[in-house]
């Protein structure tokens, strides 16, 4: 697809009928103009346009208000694919997903840091290309979306640190947009699957979602009406770096008492192998899924660990709570697998400590999307700029 196409899909009542369409299809135009308060001329031209190019279809008709029976519209979930990548600190997932998300390929390369800038860029360009070899409607392809690692500079797309894989500065954008001609986005990772749930998770439409990432680290992404809030400075969802305890371990940042420093799954494992000696099965080094493997088993050490570790997480959440007052909390990442230990704890903490009974009664819920929520998230990085621009 063209640039200039690209740019004239954003118009905004083009993009509001197109995004009603998706998520209430099928829906009829008469419904369309009531409930987007356009003008039913207006719907009508639009939604021409949007059939002439094959964006939008009609399927048989809907049920009678009392005249005709109305025609219904859908998306044309094969008018456009987009590329959504996910670069975690040892590999690279890249996904072709339509119009609607739906994955139609998959390729995963692992990754060996410590690896230069250059290299970087050259596993990412063959990742791509190897799903683009695989493609038979490269022209249908309308953007890559990158969900990085680190800190991002979302405004030029640039990778300004990636410390588990030891990189700085690096333009993804600018490279990309280079090799393949096609708009390019890049954005954090813990962001981008909050985007992703926000989307593509069964969560109904909240109209503010907090998704947080529990995995090697603890980052977070707030989605209001839609679209990523990233503060003042792209800093916003750093919660992993939000202070619990003053006096307690050092974190990685270098800051006291970090909530990742208590909760990430390095730190999950360092707090059981400290207290080993009460009771723990084994004295050998373990990770986080062994942890909860022998949780599982019925080791009550364990089990306290990873209960310790839902409230300390409810704590962190209810501050969350009463600062940004989110209507729902999605939780993913590696840690988030142990749900059966953590989430009665973050739920009873919260009820302990919230403000009010509202507060009290905030949603958390684990990600159904499991592993595919960052790629997709990515994939929703362009969808918006068609859907949901403003």
């Amino acid at each position: 697809m063209e640039r200039g196409t690209f740019q004239f899909m954003k118009s905004v009542n083009r993009s509001l009928i197109l995004n009603k369409i998706r998520i209430n299809s099928p829906i009829s135009r008469a419904d369309i103009a009531k409930e987007t308060q356009l003008t039913p001329p207006t719907v009508s031209s639009i939604v021409k346009e949007l059939i002439e190019q094959d964006l939008v279809y009609e399927s048989e008709l809907g049920t009678s208000k009392g005249g005709r029976k109305p025609t219904m519209l859908l998306i044309n979930r094969e008018a456009s694919y987009v590329i959504g990548i996910d670069v975690g600190p040892n590999s690279i997932k890249c996904v072709l997903a339509d119009f609607l998300g739906e994955i139609k390929e998959y390729v995963t390369i692992r990754l060996t840091p410590p690896i230069s800038g250059n290299e970087f860029i050259a596993l990412l360009k063959e990742t791509i290309s190897n799903v683009l070899s695989s493609f038979a409607l490269p022209d249908k392809i309308i953007g890559i979306g990158v969900a990085m690692h680190g800190v991002v500079n979302v405004a030029t797309g640039t990778s300004l640190i990636a410390p588990n894989l030891g990189l700085k500065n690096i333009p993804i954008k600018e490279e990309l947009e280079k090799e393949f001609n096609i708009l390019v986005k890049v954005e954090n990772d813990a962001r981008v699957m909050a985007l992703g749930e926000s989307w593509f998770g069964k969560h109904g439409q909240p109209l503010s979602m907090l998704a947080v990432n529990l995995g090697s680290g603890v980052g977070a992404g707030f989605v209001l009406e839609g679209k990523l809030f990233h503060g003042a400075k792209d800093i916003a969802g750093e919660i992993g770096h939000m202070t619990i305890d003053i006096n307690g371990e050092v974190c990685e940042c270098g800051n006291k008492g970090c909530l990742q420093a208590f909760v990430s799954g390095p730190s999950i494992a360092k707090r059981a192998m400290k207290t080993v000696g009460s009771g723990a099965s084994t004295a050998k080094e373990i990770s986080s899924m062994e942890i909860y493997q022998m949780a599982k088993n019925g080791d009550t050490h364990m089990q306290r660990v990873l209960e310790e570790t839902g409230e300390i997480l409810g704590i962190g959440l209810t501050n969350l709570i009463h600062v940004i007052n989110p209507q729902l909390i999605v939780l993913g990442g590696g840690v988030s697998n142990a749900k059966e230990y953590l989430l009665p704890k973050i739920n009873e903490t919260i009820t302990e400590r919230g403000l009010t009974p509202q507060a009290k009664q905030t949603k958390v819920v684990i990600s159904d999307l499991g592993a595919n929520a960052t790629a997709l998230g990515a994939v929703a990085l362009i969808l918006v700029e068609i859907f949901n621009p403003m």
